[in-house]
């Protein structure tokens, strides 16, 4: 697991490169974890606070518990990216939902126990609450031990490349966004929260290739809402992004509905996860599956890295008696199921495989973990 260090934009820490994973060939192995929307509609503060309650903590707010059942994929991985979609209130709130998100603080504290290591915080929600909600997100996630890309405090903080160390292997990210939803960056800094400008991006990525990272992530807050199929904007920024060898990594957010992945030569595009985290005030299957993408690194050449495995994690964000999140696969393994939560599981298991593949990822050898993993 990555480690943030004191330094703005940068990071270290992480594993000595002698406990390094190996493959058959003695090569270098490194897993990063990307994972969907966290919104916190007012139902997912709620549950929060009625867990807080039940471990100790009236008057609080506990995320933990909602995401514990997949805390253990997460912390598996040498760096595992969640996708802080919403800005964080006051301690004391207010806290509120859509259309201008105001989530208590205490999220950050369930996504680091949960296993995360860094957010990408870029997104069409980073400015409901002004450059004070831009400031207390990015101050709560470093008071967490989370790293964080797409957002700023001041034009420095923006312009330092964020590096993470992992298991010895320093890896970028960026994070960008659509739109903001009518809202506006303040006049002259525009640095505060990254739009999606594919000329810019790829300036970026280039910097982060300088300035040492051997893996680089990027995180787009894109596409059409409950579309599972890439948009037009989508196709049309993916081919120079993805073809950029500054870039290795795509991992798609927003539409709140799981998308494809797909292959471009040795890299991986995972258009949309859907939500990780979430509870709409109309929940329907679509918006409670998500997926989780685990991507296998192989060092190929001294600090050289090639995507040689692609996997997705299928979860399901189960409503009563409590809002739980459930890895599909592990769940579905379980000889005790109740036959009617097994029929639950296993259709929202397959409608997902199904958006998974739409654009031909089980061919080019996209894993979908099953009950057997």
């Amino acid at each position: 697991m990555g480690a943030p260090s004191g330094s703005p934009g940068a990071s270290s820490g992480g594993a000595a490169t002698s406990n390094a994973r190996l493959d058959a060939q003695g090569r270098r192995l490194f897993t990063v974890l990307g994972a969907g929307d966290v919104l916190v509609h007012p139902a997912v503060s709620e549950q929060a606070k009625r867990d807080a309650t039940r471990n100790g903590k009236p008057g609080g707010f506990d995320f933990l518990p909602m995401l514990e059942p997949v805390a253990p994929a997460i912390a598996a991985a040498d760096l595992a990216i969640c996708h802080l979609e919403i800005p964080l209130a006051p301690a004391a709130g207010p806290f509120l939902g859509y259309p201008q998100f105001s989530a208590p603080p205490q999220v950050v504290d369930g996504l680091k126990r949960a296993g995360f290591d860094a957010c990408s915080t870029a997104s069409n929600h980073t400015m409901d609450q002004g450059p004070q909600g831009v400031t207390r997100t990015l101050d709560a996630l470093d008071a967490a031990g989370l790293g964080h890309s797409g957002s700023a405090r001041n034009a420095q903080e923006a312009g330092t490349p964020r590096i993470y160390q992992a298991a010895g292997v320093s890896v970028g990210h960026l994070s960008y966004t659509l739109n903001f939803n009518g809202l506006q960056r303040p006049a002259g800094k525009l640095w505060m929260a990254n739009l999606i400008e594919p000329d810019k991006i790829l300036a970026a990525a280039a910097r982060l290739r300088a300035a040492g990272a051997e893996i680089v992530v990027l995180s787009l807050h894109w596409g059409t809402e409950y579309q599972h199929l890439p948009d037009a904007n989508q196709l049309d920024w993916v081919q120079p992004l993805i073809n950029s060898p500054d870039i290795d990594l795509i991992l798609g957010h927003h539409a709140h509905v799981v998308q494809p992945f797909e292959q471009f030569g040795d890299k991986w595009v995972v258009y949309g996860m859907g939500n990780q985290l979430a509870r709409h005030s109309d929940p329907v299957n679509d918006n409670r599956e998500g997926v989780m993408a685990k991507i296998t690194f192989t060092e190929t050449a001294p600090k050289k890295w090639k995507i040689t495995e692609a996997a997705a994690i299928p979860i399901w964000t189960e409503l009563t008696p409590d809002i739980r999140l459930v890895d599909l696969a592990a769940a579905l393994a379980d000889p005790t199921l109740p036959q009617a939560r097994r029929q639950v599981y296993q259709g929202a298991y397959t409608r997902i495989t199904g958006y998974l593949n739409a654009r031909g990822a089980a061919e080019d050898g996209l894993k979908v973990l099953s009950r057997t993993g």
